[in-house]
């Protein structure tokens, strides 16, 4: 136990013996289908899970004195934990772990969940209309369900969670090396730009990357000169195509001890990648996710990038397990990345990629935190980077470029949407249940979201719209039959 209290978490349990593994599986009618905690992990030692036993648990005593421990106007002590469980994880910013093995108690502690008290715990801590879907969900024909929802109402909607404050950051220890991975395309300015803010870290880099795909004609080599700075520079014209393949080919040349992953349109401060590997020595951690500002205009600067931290004001200050990962601003040690074996090529031309990524560190046991102590300002302009191939996704006809995804199979008539490459990572992540659900909420969004006017002009779209989903649904079954690719 003393061991596990030098780590990055808060509450430590081994509570998937005790009858919790996936309990409360009714959270899916709030979240997001692919979020990666909806479901617990198997064949995992260490991994995070909200789903703590009240019987069996141990917290930091500072953790629980901030969140003021169990709601008692929770009846159930099952739902207690979990929803202290949850909100732990998904508001305070703290770090709920299962331990395998840690405690040996393997009797069925889970107290079965009435629908009243699961409609109290909806009331508290999502908004009607998640209620009113799960309702329809259970069967809108159950006047039950729609009793709980009602009895529910009595209870205070929750508006504030406590914060768990960051630790202190630990200074640097040793000397780790680091890597760092640049893929741009049709930016090279960009690019430039974000080597000068390198050039000035309290923490150099021993090696920078740059794996750049733009085109012959529209490139000028003479800006490249790895003599100007004082770490090692890698330039790479990119013969392949996608942001997954460049990245691939970086890693395979990265030497660090920690890669940092970022776009070529961010500005980043001067302790940026000195508060990456404070971070991570400091929890213990294997990978963490950096705070991504999103700048007004391409224009701006650091100096804007203060102003917009300053106005967050307490509201930055949240480590905690993140729920993403982005391939933007992102650090992870080099031997997670190695047994990966870099990123999935499946997702060149589309999205997905950096949940993909995430997840299947998540999926090997690392801890992904969530680092406000390394923000960048995105650029985001409108012109350039790896979206000019996917924005060909949206176009039929000849005009349309031939996407990764497509394989043999060219898109004629029909445009799949959602994008192929999302399927694919619901397909390739989680289980069959998830797919249903995801197409349940699409269909569901698709009709409540808008004007109630555009309802009948939906009826009539609807059934070329299921043909989309469906043709999405056949190329994500092509990607997963492929499996994973890296080159």
């Amino acid at each position: 136990m003393e061991q596990l209290s030098f780590g990055a978490a808060d509450v430590w349990h081994s509570s998937f013996e005790q009858g919790y593994k996936n309990a409360f599986p009714e959270i899916v009618y709030f979240a997001v289908v692919f979020s990666w905690y909806v479901h617990d992990f198997d064949d995992l030692e260490e991994c995070i899970s909200w789903r703590i036993n009240p019987n069996n648990f141990a917290v930091r005593k500072s953790v629980w004195e901030a969140i003021g421990g169990f709601d008692n106007e929770l009846t159930n002590e099952s739902l207690q934990a979990l929803d202290f469980g949850y909100n732990l994880l998904k508001n305070s910013g703290g770090i709920p772990l299962y331990v395998k093995g840690l405690y040996k108690e393997t009797t069925n502690d889970l107290k079965s969940i009435t629908a009243k008290e699961r409609h109290v715990f909806f009331r508290k801590n999502f908004k009607p209309e998640h209620a009113v879907y799960m309702n329809f969900r259970k069967g809108f024909w159950k006047v039950s369900e729609w009793d709980a929802l009602l009895e529910a109402k009595k209870y205070e909607i929750r508006n504030n969670y406590p914060l768990i404050a960051p630790r202190k950051l630990n200074e640097i220890v040793g000397k780790p090396s680091v890597s760092y991975i640049i893929p741009t395309m049709l930016r090279q300015d960009f690019t430039l730009t974000l080597l000068e803010d390198l050039k000035k870290q309290t923490y150099l880099p021993s090696q920078v990357i740059v794996v750049d795909a733009t085109p012959e004609d529209k490139r000028d080599e003479q800006l490249y000169n790895e003599k100007q700075y004082p770490f090692e520079v890698i330039f790479n014209w990119q013969t392949t195509k996608g942001s997954c393949r460049a990245r691939n080919e970086a890693i395979e040349l990265c030497s660090g001890d920690y890669i940092v992953f970022g776009d070529d349109d961010i500005r980043i401060p001067s302790d940026f990648i000195e508060n990456h590997i404070r971070l991570l020595q400091t929890y213990k951690a294997g990978a963490c996710n950096g705070l991504d500002i999103r700048a007004d205009h391409q224009k701006q600067t650091l100096e804007d990038l203060d102003i917009k931290l300053a106005a967050l004001g307490n509201a930055r200050w949240k480590v905690g397990a993140t729920p993403n990962f982005s391939n933007a601003n992102s650090c992870v040690k080099r031997e997670f990345v190695s047994l990966l074996e870099g990123n999935d090529i499946n997702y060149d031309g589309g999205y997905g990629e950096d949940g993909d990524f995430g997840m299947s560190l998540v999926k090997i046991g690392v801890t992904v935190l969530f680092n406000p102590f390394a923000a960048n300002l995105h650029l985001k302009p409108p012109a350039g980077g790896y979206r000019f191939w996917g924005n060909q996704a949206k176009i039929l006809g000849k005009k349309r470029k031939q996407q990764p995804w497509e394989l043999d199979t060219p898109v004629k008539r029909i445009r799949p949407v959602p994008s192929p490459t999302i399927m694919y990572l619901i397909q390739k992540q989680f289980d069959k249940s998830a797919f249903y659900e995801y197409r349940v909420k699409y269909f569901v969004l698709y009709f409540s979201k808008g004007k109630v006017w555009e309802i009948p002009l939906k009826l009539i779209k609807l059934p070329y719209r299921i043909l989309q989903f469906n043709k999405s649904v056949f190329y994500a079954k092509k990607l997963v039959a492929l499996g994973k690719r890296t080159k």
